[in-house]
């Protein structure tokens, strides 16, 4: 089974690690340092104290690739648009796209039973160039919750989690999204299919799309928003605007947003990822996050007060820090 990773970075070199020594054929897109470490010494990722190696292909040349049958986007969401001309030469006809991008993704109505069947989102796919370019009749959708980090270039720390939730848009168990689990899974990864995988997206966007923006203007960790008072209120406010409109979209989201706080909160001195990008200078994921449930809810006609004030003052944060 021929798979590429496109954005080797810390997800992606992870999983190409897992999948490369479970005998997939695997090929890493990637760029810079971090590529010329992995071509020159392998990929080496260090885990519970223990270090594996691989040694898959690597590359930033999609044109030296050729066609695949699974294509794993790792990008960071506003990346992506600008590699959908690049990723042409991997996509044959019957090659699947998994995304495994934080946020609401660019396929997201695609076959949707609902009156926004096929609504495409300026948000996360200005012009439409990802369901234009890639299609969606390809997209898998795919959740990740496994923590990584890139310590040096061509080196990985594992830090938590090992799951990776996969599911068809339209829900189907098919062919395709039951080899890709399988092949996770005889990699040592958890890779459930999920019937209803926008479910499982909302899940974790609840909590991203609140303490991400939050965090980025505050400097707080998970734990310190989670438990004050004052940026509590804000969260909470921010998560019940989300979950009115995700449930106007049938989304069904098997917990309160007490349990979802509590949940950050459990996670202790963490800090999140668009806190991080910020303080290394690095685009932030506001669109995906963000701009994109503040899109659903005019969508949808379900009012955002509280997310509308955060989204317009970290968009002002991140101009200025050159990360927007």
């Amino acid at each position: 089974m021929r798979v590429c990773i496109y954005g080797a970075g810390a997800i992606g070199g992870y999983l190409g690690v897992h999948l490369a020594l479970a005998g997939a054929d695997v090929t890493l897109i990637a760029r810079g340092a971090h590529l010329a470490a992995m071509q020159a010494n392998g990929v080496r990722l260090i885990s519970d104290g223990a270090e594996q190696i691989a040694h898959p292909r690597c590359t930033d040349d999609p044109t030296a690739v050729g066609e695949q049958d699974f294509v794993i986007v790792t990008l960071k969401a506003p990346s992506v648009p600008g590699v959908v001309g690049l990723m042409q030469p991997l996509l044959g006809r019957e090659t699947a796209v998994v995304t495994a991008v934080n946020g609401v993704p660019w396929w997201y109505f695609y076959g949707l039973d609902s009156p926004w069947r096929d609504h495409q989102l300026n948000s996360v796919d200005p012009g439409g160039v990802q369901w234009q370019g890639i299609g969606p009749e390809r997209a898998i959708g795919c959740v990740v919750y496994p923590a990584t980090e890139v310590v040096a270039p061509g080196v990985i720390r594992h830090v938590s989690g090992d799951r990776f939730s996969l599911g068809e848009p339209g829900g189907e168990k098919t062919e395709r999204v039951t080899a890709l689990s399988d092949l996770f899974r005889a990699a040592g990864l958890k890779a459930p299919v999920r019937a209803h995988i926008r479910n499982d997206i909302w899940v974790k966007l609840w909590g991203n799309l609140s303490f991400n923006p939050v965090s980025a203007l505050t400097g707080g960790t998970l734990e310190t928003i989670a438990t004050d008072p004052g940026t509590q209120s804000v969260v909470r406010a921010m998560m019940l605007e989300a979950q009115a409109i995700g449930e106007k979209l049938g989304v069904r989201f098997g917990m309160d947003v007490a349990q979802r706080i509590a949940g950050a909160a459990a996670v202790g001195a963490h800090k999140t990822s668009m806190l991080q990008d910020l303080e290394r200078g690095r685009t932030m994921e506001i669109d995906a996050l963000v701009t994109a449930v503040q899109e659903l809810g005019r969508l949808v006609d379900v009012p955002t007060p509280t997310i509308d004030i955060i989204l317009a003052l970290v968009q002002q944060r991140a101009r200025l820090a050159g990360c927007y």
